[in-house]
């Protein structure tokens, strides 16, 4: 896979995944839950993806090369960017109004 389909396959995955939580009742999207979600648990799951996006997105990079290292900043601002990136599920979930 080429550096360019890398980097587009983990935007897709970011968008998808942080997304998920709120657009599904189940865990991950897989397990169902007998009272549905809280919002602890939306961020919990948020949290997960977001690690599950960024150990997709270093395992690319390794097989591309070797690995830049990142520091706290790179963390914090992926972070920033995927919470942005979940804001069309949370409002769908929480801010829309129900007829």
């Amino acid at each position: 896979m080429s550096q360019s389909a890398s980097v587009w396959a983990v935007l897709i995955a970011a968008v998808i995944a942080a997304n998920l939580p709120f657009l599904t009742g189940r865990l991950f999207g897989i397990v169902p839950l007998k009272r549905g979600k809280n919002f602890a648990m939306h961020v919990g799951e948020l949290v997960a993806l977001y690690f599950l996006v960024i150990g997709m997105g270093l395992l690319l990079e390794k097989r591309l090369g070797q690995i830049a290292p990142q520091g706290w900043e790179f963390y914090a601002i992926t972070g920033a960017l995927f919470i942005t990136l979940a804001f069309p599920g949370f409002t769908w979930r929480y801010l829309r109004k129900n007829k």
